[in-house]
């Protein structure tokens, strides 16, 4: 080594790097950064990434970016076909079977829903076949919780969120829990549906020979001051993807058998009771 100087080769570069964090930088940074400096350069190793790749995965990288905007999260997106959001969800979540399980958030979640009373239809002027939704907001031990805010959207008949078809709200609503803890209403029925694979994250799951499309369901928001706030879907029994889930986001526990009523020449109806547990329990 003339003259103290220092050659930086596949094998030392990785150590020199780690080298330069800061013995005083945050922990969490820390502990953060090495993991993730180890396992990009491992990765680039065990692939031996060409210099050409690595000019793609950067146009990639900002080709996400320009994808994104108030109505679509490609990275997000991106996410959740790789299974990193569900990863991240059950880290997060681990609990017990007296609370309800969780899920993704999905990419077409939207702040500041309408606000609705029971009984108000939450898709008005939407054609479709007629869907009944009836669930209870539920302590741990399922005492019913008075004033939970339960956020609840959904695609239309077609397969298509709201944000997809402009910038009016419909198929999503911000409803309110009585003493009983019942939120109910009524709405369409949704669809299976692709995640936007038009961009750059339908290339990659094209490329590796996988589908687009999620299982018919509706997602829930629930917050209640002092407890934990549960995201989630619930999914309908049946429905053909329900294998096949390009985000991975489908739980047993969270696939109930919408269509029953039907037997008895009544609509559709979801019903669940969802229980979630107090902050300090969580």
């Amino acid at each position: 080594m003339a003259d103290g100087h220092i050659t930086y080769t596949s094998e030392n570069l990785t150590q020199a790097v780690l080298e330069r964090i800061r013995p005083d930088a945050d922990p969490r940074i820390q502990k953060v950064m090495t993991a993730l400096i180890r396992h990009v350069h491992d990765f680039v190793r065990e692939v031996e990434l060409t210099p050409e790749e690595w000019e793609q995965g950067v146009a990639f990288l900002s080709e996400l970016g320009r994808w994104c905007d108030d109505k679509r999260q490609e990275v997000i997106l991106l996410s959740d076909i790789l299974g990193v959001s569900m990863l991240v969800d059950a880290i997060a979540h681990r609990t017990h079977a007296s609370v309800s399980e969780t899920t993704v958030l999905g990419p077409f979640h939207r702040e500041n829903p309408p606000r609705m009373a029971n009984g108000q239809n939450m898709s008005p002027g939407v054609p479709g076949e007629p869907l009944e939704v009836e669930v209870r907001i539920c302590d741990e031990a399922g005492r019913p919780l008075d004033g939970a805010q339960v956020d609840v959207w959904h695609t239309s008949p077609e397969g298509f969120y709201d944000s997809q078809l402009g910038d009016e709200h419909n198929m999503r609503g911000r409803f309110v829990t009585g003493p009983d803890g019942v939120v109910a209403f009524p709405t369409v029925m949704p669809a299976s549906y692709p995640v936007p694979h038009d961009g750059p994250v339908g290339r990659v799951l094209s490329a590796m020979g996988r589908g687009p499309m999620r299982p018919t369901h509706v997602h829930f928001w629930i917050k209640k001051p002092g407890y934990r706030d549960l995201i989630t879907h619930i999914f309908r029994d049946g429905d053909p993807y329900l294998h096949d889930d390009a985000v991975f986001g489908v739980k047993a526990s969270l696939v109930t058998d919408w269509d029953a009523p039907k037997k008895d020449g009544k609509p559709a109806k979801l019903t669940y009771e969802f229980r979630i547990p107090k902050l300090d329990a969580a």
